[in-house]
């Protein structure tokens, strides 16, 4: 569904090459390898980059495989995109989509590292970024859907136990 929007780009950690279940859900869903750029890890510069692409008219589909490690772009979430249309007094209103997961801790737990849940911290953090927990998998496609519509930036944290 995401695919099929001309401004959705897909950009993170196994967009192109195979890494982890997200991964798996962009192959599956036949996304175009024109619309997925890779990125190496580097989290606080991945947000930002998307940032710039939504500047420009881009819907980034933004990868975090692991909840975890998006509190590396903590700046550039809570500092630069949650408060960007305060500080152009609303000339800028970037539209960023950020995919993250809640690693699962079925059959293996990945450890304290990869299975953290951020969301409630995430929603007392932000005031102009919608949170959707999608802790059933009949509230993926609606979530995505709702977050696509919205004028607002949107982070979707998935169950990695769903996959």
């Amino acid at each position: 569904m995401l695919a099929q929007n001309k401004k959705v780009l897909f950009i993170g950690q196994s967009a192109r090459w195979p890494g982890h279940a997200m991964f798996n859900t962009l192959e599956d869903a036949k996304v175009p390898m024109g619309k997925r750029i890779e990125l190496p890890v580097f989290e606080d510069s991945q947000l930002g980059i998307c940032t710039g692409l939504a500047l420009e008219g881009y819907i980034p589909l933004s990868i975090y495989p692991r909840m975890d490690f998006l509190i590396i772009a903590m700046n550039q979430l809570v500092n630069h995109l949650d408060k960007i249309e305060a500080m152009s007094c609303g000339r800028f209103k970037p539209k960023v989509l950020i995919r993250t997961m809640v690693g699962s801790k079925v059959p293996l737990d990945g450890g304290p590292q990869h299975t953290q849940d951020h969301t409630e911290g995430l929603v007392k953090m932000l005031t102009n970024i919608n949170v959707y927990k999608l802790e059933k998998a009949e509230e993926i496609m609606p979530a995505y859907q709702e977050a696509l519509n919205s004028n607002k930036s949107s982070i979707l944290v998935e169950i990695g136990d769903l996959y």
